[in-house]
């Protein structure tokens, strides 16, 4: 792969896995525009783990926290003694109940996934398909318009919230659907506030990336010649741009305008039904 052409294909895959316009969409309509072929797969986990950079980067004192709270209860089951008061009790209780939540969002995503990786035809590379489904997004986007003002913060979120963002994230898998305006607008119509919408749905984000990016690395038998620097270049844009993203899309979900993203996502979905409609 071409440096020009790694750097170009890691810019997309930044700005398209976070902002709600869906990644695999692009991705689909663009090869049939022009001809592109998919991404090599070691490309492929490369992008997918610059993203999981920049989410990590953006969101790193929620995940450092996660990340300590974890540690210390683990060091008390192993010692018998009661969790480390470092952070406090209540603080290192809900960053574990933050921790309980992400993994049983993941519980959906993951088996509607998995189930689709092992059953994916035709259907995924259908620029059709792909035009429709941005259609939705842009409906599902334009809806937050009329999403009621949310009072639960990211401690306020049920159980049964998680799973129902899980499921939303998981029925994202197909392309056209984009995942991070799925479950914000999910997240917004349960009443979650804007910006725990928002966070709660990247830090989900974290084990679907992370899972995405091993389930295209199992396929991976070998590394073809010169294949590492361009995966090197893809990861780091993917990274940088993605993070400029994340950062905005934040900013304009907590001024509660996500809907602004609809009349692009029905203009590229109106290209790929004309370029099914034409073939």
């Amino acid at each position: 792969m071409q440096p020009v052409y790694a750097l170009v294909l890691g810019a997309i895959q930044g700005l398209t896995e976070f902002l709600p316009v869906s990644s695999s969409g692009h991705l689909v309509i663009l090869q049939h525009l022009f001809g592109m072929r998919s991404p090599e797969l070691l490309f492929d986990v490369a992008v997918h783990l610059g993203t999981l950079g920049a989410v990590l980067m953006v969101f790193r004192s929620d995940v450092a926290g996660i990340a300590r709270a974890l540690k210390d209860a683990i060091f008390a089951l192993l010692s018998g003694k009661r969790p480390a008061a470092r952070l406090g009790d209540v603080t290192s209780s809900r960053r574990l109940r933050l921790l309980g939540l992400i993994a049983a969002g993941s519980i959906p995503t993951a088996a509607i996934g998995l189930g689709i990786h092992f059953a994916a035809g035709e259907v995924f590379a259908s620029p059709l398909t792909a035009g429709l489904l941005l259609v939705v997004t842009g409906a599902f986007l334009t809806a937050t318009r009329r999403a009621p003002g949310g009072r639960k913060g990211l401690d306020d979120i049920a159980w049964g919230d998680a799973l129902w963002i899980g499921l939303v994230q998981g029925i994202a898998v197909f392309p056209g659907i984009s995942r991070s305006g799925s479950t914000i607008a999910a997240a917004l119509f349960l009443g979650i506030e804007r910006d725990a919408a928002a966070r709660f749905s990247f830090l989900l984000s974290i084990p679907s990336i992370l899972g995405a990016a091993l389930l295209v690395a199992g396929d991976l038998s070998h590394v073809p010649e010169g294949a590492a620097r361009s995966a090197l270049i893809g990861a780091l844009v993917s990274a940088a741009v993605g993070y400029a993203a994340l950062r905005m899309l934040v900013y304009i979900v907590n001024r509660g305008r996500l809907y602004v993203f609809a009349p692009y996502c029905w203009a590229v979905g109106a290209l790929g039904v004309l370029l099914a409609w034409i073939e």
